[in-house]
């Protein structure tokens, strides 16, 4: 199986001093038949807007028609902090969703975490624009901002973590990571990518 994960810097594992951010942890944590090739393609500090224009470009080579492949979508605050509304947001979403559909690729969206120095409410109803998209879909959705707003550890790793993203936001560290990499792994993906917990 081939995945391709876009997404922002939190896809990269900015900030990780492991180097696995929560993509490498759930690699890590997944059991397959064969072992998949997982791609991250990474743009720091992109909006949902961009994501839409150069998804289709730099996936489509890396996903051939003929072996079973993937598309994780993986929402940052970009949107929030780059001006963007929840509309449009949604539409960005919708639109690519519904491409990588008519090409057969199946998709799996990940939500915006609560960030430090993000405005939460609006982060709270990106969130919900990209749950909206999904149950219309039926697209397996994660979502990370609810189990995180309140989470204590979550917000005391980006305190404690040196990462800035070039919007100024602050980025989560070695336990920020391995939080999302748990919602991640205990909200859809097993079934998705048809793997098992690693023993």
């Amino acid at each position: 199986m081939r995945i391709c994960i876009i997404g922002d810097e939190l896809v990269a594992g900015t900030g990780d001093p492991r180097g696995l951010g929560w993509v490498g942890r759930v690699s890590a944590h997944s059991e397959f038949a064969t072992p998949p090739t997982i791609l991250t393609l990474a743009m720091p500090g992109e909006t949902t807007r961009e994501m839409a224009s150069r998804w289709q470009h730099e996936v489509s080579p890396r996903l051939p028609a003929d072996e079973p492949r993937g598309l994780v979508i993986a929402v940052g605050p970009a949107d929030v902090t780059g001006g963007v509304s929840s509309s449009r947001s949604r539409l960005n979403i919708a639109n690519i969703t519904d491409q990588a559909s008519n090409l057969g690729i199946p998709c799996f969206v990940v939500g915006p975490p609560p960030i430090a120095g993000v405005d939460q409410q609006s982060l709270k109803t990106l969130s919900q624009s990209c749950a909206q998209v999904c149950e219309r879909r039926s697209i397996p959705f994660v979502d990370t901002y609810a189990p995180l707003i309140s989470h204590d550890q979550w917000f005391e790793d980006m305190a404690a973590s040196r990462a800035r993203s070039g919007d100024g936001y602050t980025l989560p560290g070695q336990s920020g990571y391995a939080l999302l990499a748990w919602l991640v792994l205990h909200q859809g993906w097993y079934e998705w990518t048809g793997s098992q917990p690693s023993t």
